[in-house]
């Protein structure tokens, strides 16, 4: 005699089976999930541990420019269009901020030396002085890559021009100092100003957030950070780190003096790889 089911197990087990069901589908889910993380992300996070999947803001975008590096080469924005990179500007004859500053960019190139299309980009405010046969010579003492990492100087003109209008740094030239030097206390301090943050209208447009965004975006954007060299007749210089995209759009700006900022500066280069 074949056994029959009653209706009321039937309602018995319903619960039962939905359970398990649902269990099943939620495990294929993780399991999908751990697959893809696998195959897409395991080498990236090996490379930059930590990194959050969010999208950084553009802070508008660098202008072209004609300068020539270390080995007496012309450089273009159109040379480093298609690489990541990382802008500073310093001078060689500085005592003492751009030798640390050069330091860390060092370590950036020996740290990341397995992404080829990473470049490092140091530019000179002191032209006049800072030759292609100097910056050579200043290279070298960092062992600097000259495929990966270049040293570029120009017209005086420019070169103030590209900083101020272009990465939106501050920078004063030793002759004007005594009319528009920014305040000890204010600006060398670190204090917030305009004189080294990204305009605000390239802040929400051209990263696409909404417009109800850009009040909170000017809390995080960079304030003043000028290297100090201790000397009147130096350049007053920004300090930060400028971080460039594969479509030479600025990024992110960061502090050369701070660990958690150069920590942030690594997982932010994470994030623009992972860009399309």
């Amino acid at each position: 005699m074949i056994p029959t089911t009653q209706p009321g197990e039937h309602r018995e087990r319903l619960p039962q089976i939905l359970l398990w069901s649902l269990l099943g589908v939620v495990l294929v889910g993780v399991m999908g999930l751990g697959v893809w993380s696998l195959v897409w992300q395991a080498p990236i996070q090996q490379l930059f541990p930590g990194a959050s999947s969010a999208r950084l803001p553009v802070y508008g975008a660098v202008p072209d420019f004609a300068l020539i590096d270390q080995r007496g080469r012309p450089v273009r924005r159109a040379d480093l269009e298609g690489k990541v990179w990382i802008a500073s500007f310093i001078f060689t004859n500085c005592p003492d901020e751009c030798p640390l500053m050069t330091a860390e960019m060092a370590r950036l190139q020996s740290d990341l030396a397995h992404i080829d299309d990473l470049r490092l980009v140091s530019i000179s405010v002191d032209p006049d002085r800072d030759t292609p046969a100097v910056l050579s010579q200043y290279a070298e003492r960092f062992n600097a890559d000259p495929r990966r990492w270049f040293f570029l100087t120009g017209d005086k003109r420019a070169i103030y021009r590209l900083a101020k209008e272009g990465f939106r740094l501050g920078i004063v030239d030793p002759a004007e100092q005594s009319h528009s030097a920014p305040d000890k206390g204010s600006s060398l301090g670190g204090s917030k100003s305009s004189l080294d943050r990204p305009a605000p209208s390239s802040v929400g447009q051209t990263s696409g957030r909404p417009q109800s965004l850009r009040g909170w975006l000017r809390f995080a954007e960079p304030a003043a950070a000028f290297a100090d060299h201790g000397r009147a007749k130096d350049t007053l210089h920004s300090a930060r780190f400028v971080l460039v995209d594969r479509r030479a759009q600025i990024r992110g700006y960061y502090e050369s003096r701070e660990e958690a900022a150069l920590q942030r500066l690594r997982q932010h280069l994470q994030m623009l790889f992972r860009e399309v």
